[in-house]
């Protein structure tokens, strides 16, 4: 799967010399950022993520990331706390306005711009996106008006890291995956071998037509074998 990554010029963020975020802009992020490219799986990346937004963004009290495919489905994949989990969401027209803006704001949830009573300000900052999908990164606060432009900036630069960190993560994990899947394809080729005493390359043709026969993903059918002849 192929994403498009999202990267800010550092002349965007010029003018927030002094921002308060604690520690000076630029330690707090080359710290959130070592923290992050830390994570060794896109689950961890993205629950630190929440959690760093929390305490980098001002304002920001909770924070999300959320899947959205085209057609308004969404889903909840990371959160700070079970007021994200279980609150709902902005109306369909707001997630619509990300997939062709980075960042998204609404000034006051409870108004006429919205149904989020409780979570007043909401600020959405795209992560990652395909044709088909994309990854959003949301702070809330309870008070309207909680985010301004500069926060916002600041938000598009620190998900910039966090993109390239869910990145990493994204590819560690396939090439695990993939080294796995060889490995239990090879354990699979050879149980074979022996059970039916023919070669690696009849071995592998008949796991490849019995893979198609039922309907199952080939290092599915590895791991059945593999586990049957364990037991």
């Amino acid at each position: 799967m192929s994403f498009e990554r999202f990267v800010v010029a550092a002349s965007d963020f010029s003018d927030l010399t002094g921002f308060p975020v604690g520690l000076e802009l630029a330690e707090a992020l080359t710290a959130a950022a070592h923290e992050l490219h830390g994570t060794t799986t896109p689950d961890a990346t993205l629950t630190t993520a929440v959690r760093l937004a929390v305490h980098l963004l001002p304002g920001a009290e909770h924070a999300g990331v959320f899947e959205i495919e085209r057609g308004d489905t969404l889903r909840t994949v990371a959160w700070s706390d079970d007021v994200v989990r279980d609150a709902g969401h902005p109306d369909p027209p707001y997630w619509e306005r990300l997939w062709t803006s980075p960042v998204v704001r609404m000034a006051d949830s409870g108004g006429p711009d919205g149904d989020r009573p409780g979570l007043r300000s909401v600020l959405s900052m795209r992560l990652r996106a395909d044709k088909r999908r994309m990854t959003v990164l949301t702070a809330y606060a309870r008070e309207p008006h909680a985010f301004d432009e500069r926060t916002a900036r600041l938000g598009r630069l620190f998900t910039t890291h966090v993109s390239l960190a869910l990145n990493s993560a994204t590819v560690r994990e396939q090439l695990t995956e993939a080294m796995h899947t060889r490995d239990l394809i090879g354990q699979a080729t050879g149980i074979l071998m022996e059970r039916l005493d023919i070669d690696a390359a009849a071995a592998f043709e008949s796991l490849v037509r019995a893979s198609q026969r039922e309907n199952v993903k080939l290092r599915d059918l590895a791991r059945r074998i593999v586990g049957s002849s364990d037991n």
